[in-house]
């Protein structure tokens, strides 16, 4: 079992009694990846360029951005399996969430392109300006195949909306 609170486990069992954990783990892994990926092809930007940036007051430190974006990006994981699992007639509605979730996946890694790698606050503020309504989007299509998947990208979301006043600010400061 896999236990996201007291009241809600989900049966990580597969045909062969592993195939739900290697399925949970690759939509976790996906997910880590879409984040370290870009984020890896723009380090130089982050250690030389970014740092020369006037920044808001309430910007928070270098160092809280990894782990908070790794268990973001799990908890997109882990909400993506359990769309993918989930056991309903309506497969357009699980297609829609799906493709939903695919686009402000891509959104989210294209920001870090834009933002770091094209060094524009500006391109970065465009495109997080598409990325929250898109992350809402997916939760209120999560919503409607699985409450708990939908839950889950409730912390993303108001972290990317935090992320975008930052945005704002750091643009207006540095343009």
């Amino acid at each position: 079992m896999f236990t996201l609170d007291r009241n809600a486990e989900v049966e990580l069992r597969g045909q062969d009694g592993d195939s739900e954990w290697r399925e949970l783990a690759s939509a976790i892994a996906f997910c880590e990846l879409t984040g370290v990926v870009p984020g890896l092809i723009t380090a130089d930007a982050r250690e030389n360029w970014y740092p020369t940036l006037e920044k808001p007051p309430r910007t928070p430190p270098d160092w809280a951005f990894p782990p908070v974006w790794t268990v973001l990006f799990a908890a997109m994981g882990v909400a993506w399996h359990l769309i993918r699992r989930a056991r309903t007639g309506d497969t357009a509605r699980k297609r829609r969430a799906e493709g939903l979730f695919l686009l402000q996946l891509a959104l989210n890694a294209l920001w870090t392109l834009v933002f770091f790698g094209r060094r524009s606050t500006f391109g970065g503020l465009v495109v997080i300006a598409l990325l929250g309504p898109a992350i809402a989007l997916t939760l209120a299509a999560f919503a409607r195949v699985d409450r708990r998947a939908a839950l889950l990208l409730v912390p993303y979301l108001l972290w990317v909306a935090f992320a975008t006043t930052i945005n704002y600010r750091i643009w207006k400061r540095n343009r």
